[in-house]
């Protein structure tokens, strides 16, 4: 993911928490109306729509972390394959038959 795309994300994430804040204040014009609860509700929902807009854009980005958890993922396959090379190379020639004794061979 580069890092256009991952802008991308985050507006189209900020764009669909604004398009409910919208839906939300549109509701609340009569329910504020109905309880004469004042500017409160609305201000809730704007205040919440802020809180997750910051929160999306103040994320750290997915891919950095992948990215890491990869890297150390891949340094710790070559450790072990380095490994294994070691104890292949330090173990006897094997191209020889072992002698099968008389009781096996039956």
């Amino acid at each position: 993911m580069t890092q256009k795309s991952t802008k991308n994300l985050k507006v189209r994430a900020t764009s669909t928490i604004w398009g409910c804040a919208v839906g939300m204040l549109g509701v609340c014009i009569p329910l504020v109306a109905i309880t004469e609860s004042g500017i409160i509700l609305p201000l809730l929902v704007i205040l919440g729509t802020g809180a997750g807009t910051v929160a999306v854009w103040f994320a750290p980005d997915r891919k950095q972390v992948e990215e890491g958890d990869l890297t150390q993922a891949v340094k710790a396959l070559e450790e072990r394959v380095i490994n294994l090379e070691t104890i292949y190379t330090s173990l006897p020639d094997t191209t020889k038959p072992f002698p099968l004794s008389e009781a096996q061979k039956h």
